[in-house]
């Protein structure tokens, strides 16, 4: 019963959001701070949801920027909850097949986020470069999800190297934005769902003496670790 009515509750509250969004948008279209309202809206179901959302932003990454966030992507939830972390200025790199999407993917494209064909590698490489100037001239922080698709419980995937290819060409600090487990954590007959840590990192170059290669696994890894300690936090205090 519980799940039912958390559905069509949700069904009606998504609805309304982005008929607030597409106003919006109608208003400011892709203006630079689209993605963070956004962002703001969408996780606000999360309530809905039984679960909690606890950011936490370095005061140095609040004061800077841009910025090239790296975040972990786990599964369809991640649209509810790691999207909190948008902070202004911020815009996401996504397929172009999401503009098909009913409301959410014209939402998706007026929020001003940058798509990429991945079928035509060479118009890929084209919006590469309109990325990189993007983030110069309108100093856009630009969000990646390096795994290139949800991990659906299978751990951390390895990185696709756009991320990497884009701080070395804009010469700008990689933050990572990194989630605590949310892999069936989520039980819609459930009220309370618990707290789901959503942490950014401190800004870091890239290491110019590495290959992008070598720099995506050491971001890898390092998120792997952050994501093994928001875990344990989170058991320790269950415990």
């Amino acid at each position: 019963m519980l799940a039912l009515f958390r559905i069509v509750t949700i069904f009606f509250y998504f609805l309304l959001i982005n008929i607030v969004l597409i106003l919006i948008c109608l208003l400011r279209p892709f203006h630079r701070d689209n993605v963070h309202a956004a962002g703001i809206l969408y996780s606000s179901i999360s309530v809905l949801l039984g679960l909690k959302l606890e950011v936490r932003v370095p005061d140095s990454v609040k004061q800077g920027g841009p910025y090239v966030f790296i975040a972990n992507h786990q599964n369809s939830y991640d649209l509810l909850t790691i999207c909190a972390a948008a902070l202004k200025g911020t815009v996401t790199v996504g397929k172009k097949s999401l503009i098909w999407l009913p409301v959410v993917g014209q939402v998706y494209w007026l929020t001003g986020n940058i798509m990429i064909d991945r079928k035509n590698s060479g118009r890929a490489l084209d919006t590469l470069q309109d990325t990189v100037q993007k983030i110069q001239k309108k100093r856009l922080s630009v969000w990646f999800f390096p795994e290139g698709t949800r991990s659906n419980g299978r751990g951390l995937l390895p990185f696709k190297t756009g991320a990497f290819r884009i701080a070395k060409a804009t010469n700008e600090p990689i933050v990572m934005v990194t989630a605590s487990r949310l892999h069936q954590k989520i039980k819609l007959n459930r009220w309370d769902n618990g707290t789901l840590l959503i942490a950014l990192s401190e800004a870091e170059f890239m290491d110019e003496n590495k290959s992008i290669k070598q720099n995506a696994a050491y971001f890898h890894q390092k998120m792997q670790l952050q994501i093994k300690d928001l875990d344990a936090e989170l058991d320790n205090k269950v415990g």
